[in-house]
């Protein structure tokens, strides 16, 4: 064994022990899907109280003033509004709710029963158990909300009691915020002072309930007035949003499960002649090994490690920069300048490794701006959508939200400042898919094809580009979302045709992460 490969051995090694402790990590960190579906729980519960739908009685009027046409007319926008809520906000909203809280409650709880025992030795564990009991806590508050609302004041007050009881482990105004709820709803009922002042830090919906209980009882018909006229305001908002967040998705999913099932039916009766055939047994002119090929991808990783985990924190330590005092818009720029060092790091990796082969025959990197690419990558996004979702509710199974999700996804659901999101879309949309084609598919997968299979090569890159996001919960949507990413690359032959799909893929997860978060207030 030569010198060279006695050190990518070793390399390898200690690449092998990096990715896995980091996968590992992953799995006992909650999952971004996990917060996004409280945000769409919280979306559907304002949207619910949105007048047509809470309320579907016909307008008023007297007997004499109700003609038979208009009394027609009500009952079809009744039925219209009854088959609208049902369709976007389901039967009981409150109680899907309370379900969905219960759920996320249970997979929090299962956490911090993890990370406990290992909290008196290990720093990063006890953070961890602090930030879930803090987290099951907020739930409560909100759990208790849901409950008083569906009748179970017992219930309710016995949830809250339960985060009173946990006050030394807990934030001061969470306690505070649970000692108001309690009051509101108890028999007789105890107003606190500064009970007012204390609910507008609830978010949505469940401000609504706690301000409309306590001008209620404080008997203030002014202010539950204007509290109504905000909240049909916020109604309606929510109900485009939900309309926008669920419509499109679904839209596209029926469009790209008839795409999928005609090229399925085409490859069938075409056989050679179809579509998804194309291209599939034509390898590329490879003039480097595997050697080359493991050496790219042991410096990628080892690379990002490095300049990431090392020599960026050493950096900002010595000038004295913490990104966790970042605003918004610092954060974003934060992750821009982190993912252009890391491509820098892939880009310096691929390069050196295949300095002495250029230059390179005409059918490597293809980015023709001719042909039939935005066919290719619009339609493999639309057929990616059907398979990616139908996997993720597999997966989602399979973790119970857990396994990790990627940091700068919960950075986006937080931040409303539109020049941070315009440095996100830049990060995610455009660089991203920009970089990870050129590595996965433009190098891994034509690298691979001289070696393995073309379908093969394919599977083999979609594996390591899943692997890559560190990740457990993701490894399986982004491998099939990687599979697909492959076939069009194959097919088309032309980077520019993965770009795409890869920047509409991520283009769409950002809107929804803008539109769920603006919702959270």
């Amino acid at each position: 064994m030569t010198t060279k490969r006695l050190v990518l051995t070793f390399l390898t090694l200690l690449t092998t022990l990096i990715v896995g402790l980091a996968l590992l990590n992953s799995w006992h960190q909650p999952q971004i899907q996990t917060q996004l579906e409280l945000y769409q729980t919280n979306l559907v519960l304002q949207a619910s109280d949105w007048s047509p739908l809470a309320t579907p009685q016909a307008p008023q009027a007297s007997e004499l003033e109700r003609s038979p046409e208009a009394e027609s007319a009500a009952t079809a926008l009744r039925s219209q509004h009854v088959l609208l809520g049902e369709s976007l906000l389901g039967a009981d909203p409150v109680a899907a709710a309370i379900t969905q809280y219960q759920k996320v409650r249970e997979s929090a709880q299962v956490t911090l029963e993890r990370a406990e025992p290992q909290a008196r030795e290990a720093a990063q564990a006890a953070k961890l158990a602090m930030q879930t009991q803090q987290f099951i806590a907020e739930l409560d508050l909100h759990l208790g909300l849901l409950e008083a609302v569906q009748g179970d004041t017992a219930t309710a007050i016995a949830t809250w009691e339960q985060v009173i009881q946990q006050a030394a482990h807990l934030k001061p105004e969470t306690v505070q915020m649970a000692q108001v709820l309690r009051g509101l709803w108890q028999v007789p009922p105890q107003l606190l002072p500064d009970a007012d002042l204390r609910l507008q830090s609830l978010n949505g919906w469940f401000r609504y309930q706690a301000l409309h209980r306590l001008y209620e009882l404080q008997q203030r018909p002014d202010s539950l007035a204007n509290l109504e006229q905000m909240q049909q305001q916020a109604a309606q908002r929510s109900l485009l949003r939900l309309t926008i967040v669920n419509g499109i998705p679904i839209l596209g999913l029926l469009v790209g499960s008839s795409l999928l099932i005609f090229l399925v039916v085409q490859q069938w009766l075409h056989g050679k002649e179809a579509l998804l055939a194309r291209n599939d047994d034509q390898v590329w002119s490879t003039p480097w090994d595997g050697e080359t090929i493991w050496q790219v991808l042991v410096l990628f990783f080892l690379g990002q490690f490095v300049a990431g985990q090392i020599i960026l924190p050493i950096l900002l330590q010595t000038l004295g920069i913490k990104p966790a005092n970042f605003s918004s818009l610092g954060q974003a720029l934060y992750y821009l300048v982190v993912y252009a060092l890391l491509i820098a790091v892939g880009l310096g990796a691929v390069y050196f490794s295949i300095r002495p082969f250029l230059p390179l025959p005409p059918q490597w990197f293809p980015l023709r701006w001719r042909g039939n690419w935005i066919g290719w990558g619009v339609g493999g996004y639309l057929v990616a959508l059907p398979l990616v979702i139908l996997v993720s509710l597999v997966n989602q199974r399979l973790w119970q939200g857990q396994g990790g999700s990627n940091p700068l996804l919960s950075t986006i659901l937080a931040s409303q400042d539109w020049w941070a999101l315009l440095c996100f879309f830049i990060t995610a949309s455009i660089a991203a898919p920009l970089f990870e084609e050129f590595l996965f598919r433009g190098f891994l997968l034509a690298s691979l094809t001289p070696l393995v299979s073309v379908n093969g090569a394919i599977a083999v890159s979609a594996l390591v580009f899943a692997v890559a996001h560190l990740s457990l919960s993701e490894v399986l949507p982004l491998f099939v979302l990687g599979l697909v990413l492959g076939v069009v690359y194959t097919r088309s032959r032309n980077l520019l045709a993965p770009m795409l799909l890869h920047g509409l893929w991520n283009s769409g997860t950002l809107v929804s992460l803008v539109i769920l978060g603006s919702s959270h207030s």
